[in-house]
């Protein structure tokens, strides 16, 4: 396989290849400006030195950075872009994208901001969110003239969900995004245990605040919730020395924790026609979490919890067991009835699932065929989530493909789709399951939000006729 076969496996799928999360690096001085023309100089001053990973030892117009490695100081990612020149200016300009998109076999692309993972969650108000309106205002003006091939994803801050909400109107009623990013992880401070103390917010359990009218919003405005959140710095990904180990299975880490909080809220159970994708993170660990929900709920949840109480503790045979195995360290009642009663402090609601909506195995399974899962072309893992035998039921998930063009771990673009297809070469995806993840997973999950989100692309007749189909 060679990196020039792209545009001729494309030639032989007879479907659609659909980029669902692929990426758009700004040029940092531009936000700033953009920031500045938006939101004001004094919150584009604030703004300029808030993101280390694009930081500099000597660029002119951008804030120096050297990290100094010590305890609770992470390091930032480094040198996180590609050095061919074409292909780093294909990251940055929508435009040459478009142009090359049929040399890398794609037909249409979703995009991401990289700067947005800095603006969504930046602590200042002013800032995030004046940061977050100007680089929405900086994606629709560099994706202007490529509606038919791609589309970026406004950036949503959700500190608030009164500002989660006006970003939301603001970004797909008055400047016409379809696709959205949400921040799903919001850092709070927790004062009372000392200064620089947080606590992390998902915003679907356990909030500080109601979420649902955000929930409610997205659902009006026909849009998917996508995230893309990193966990970086934040608790056993926090080296001080080594990006890699921080980096490895960061945003995984962050979705599998707002997975669950979905589940155990009951968000993904209010919200029925609500889709849910989970960006740059792989498909096996949405496996392992469905499996594991369906073990804990059918060991824990609903009625099953019951048999747990421990007032159901046959306290005659309980004595007579550790009087004759235990001997004089069990004479004494008191020590017996305090061993029996061990481990009894439940809360109020002892059903860890009763805000879930779910009343056996299949309610899981469904509420998992909403969610879609960003996965590299290169993750092989992707296979488990077609694999019947690792699905509780017998079922699939929804792995849908995110080229990450325009970061260090794409060498060269071109190689992207026949990476892909080597899954299908070494038998470990079927044609059919390749054309689920390289195309109608994507078009599932936003089209599934808004029927007409395909409308006057490249791909509009194939989406037309997929979403009638399952409609």
């Amino acid at each position: 396989m060679t990196a020039h076969d792209a545009a001729g496996i494309r030639a032989r799928l007879g479907h659609p290849v659909v980029d669902g999360d692929g990426h758009i690096v700004e040029s940092l001085p531009l936000v700033v400006e953009t920031i500045r023309r938006v939101a004001g100089s004094e919150v584009a001053l604030r703004f300029s030195g808030s993101s280390p990973t694009y930081a500099s030892r000597r660029a002119p117009l951008l804030a120096a950075h050297r990290h100094r490695p010590g305890p609770g100081n992470p390091i930032s990612p480094w040198w996180a872009l590609p050095t061919n020149a074409r292909d780093r200016a294909t990251g940055l300009l929508p435009r040459l994208l478009r142009e090359r998109l049929d040399e890398f076999g794609i037909d249409y692309a979703v995009l991401y901001s990289s700067v947005g993972l800095t603006s969504m969650g930046h602590p200042d108000e002013k800032v995030r969110r004046g940061a977050c309106r100007a680089l929405n205002v900086y994606l629709a003006e560099l994706t202007d003239g490529c509606a038919d091939r791609l589309t970026a994803a406004a950036v949503i801050p959700t500190h608030t969900p009164d500002e989660a909400i006006a970003e939301l109107d603001h970004a797909v009623q008055g400047q016409g995004f379809k696709a959205v990013m949400l921040n799903s992880v919001v850092a709070r401070p927790l004062p009372e245990r000392g200064e620089g103390a947080l606590w992390l917010d998902l915003l679907a359990l356990d909030s500080a605040y109601d979420y649902d009218p955000v929930w409610q919003r997205c659902v009006d405005l026909g849009v998917a919730v996508t995230v893309h959140s990193s966990s970086q710095g934040l608790g056993l990904r926090a080296s001080p020395s080594r990006y890699m180990f921080n980096h490895i299975g960061n945003f995984a880490a962050s979705a599998d924790a707002f997975a669950k909080a979905l589940v155990f809220g009951g968000v993904a159970a209010r919200f029925p026609r609500l889709r849910f994708a989970f960006l740059e993170c792989g498909v096996a660990w949405g496996v392992q979490l469905l499996c594991d929900l369906v073990d804990r709920w059918q060991k824990r949840g609903g009625p099953h919890i019951a048999r747990l109480d421990p007032r159901r503790l046959d306290r005659a045979e309980w004595d007579e067991l550790l009087l004759r195995f235990g001997g004089e360290r069990f004479a004494d009642p008191a020590v017996r009835a305090a061993t029996s009663g061990q481990s009894d402090n439940p809360p109020d609601d002892v059903d860890d699932f009763s805000a879930s909506g779910v009343r056996g195995p299949a309610d899981l399974a469904a509420l998992f065929d909403r969610f879609s899962f960003g996965c590299e072309a290169d993750d092989a893992t992707l296979a488990f989530a077609f694999d019947a035998r690792a699905h509780p039921l017998g079922g699939t998930l929804r792995p849908m493909l995110g080229s990450d063009i325009g970061h260090w771990d794409v060498g060269d673009p071109r190689e992207v789709l026949p990476e892909a297809w080597e899954l299908v070469e070494k038998e470990r995806l079927s044609r059919e399951q390749f054309r689920a993840f390289a195309c109608d997973n994507a078009i599932r999950l936003h089209g599934g939000m808004n029927p007409r989100f395909f409308d006057g692309t490249r791909v509009e007749a194939y989406a037309r006729e997929l979403l009638a189909r399952d409609a």
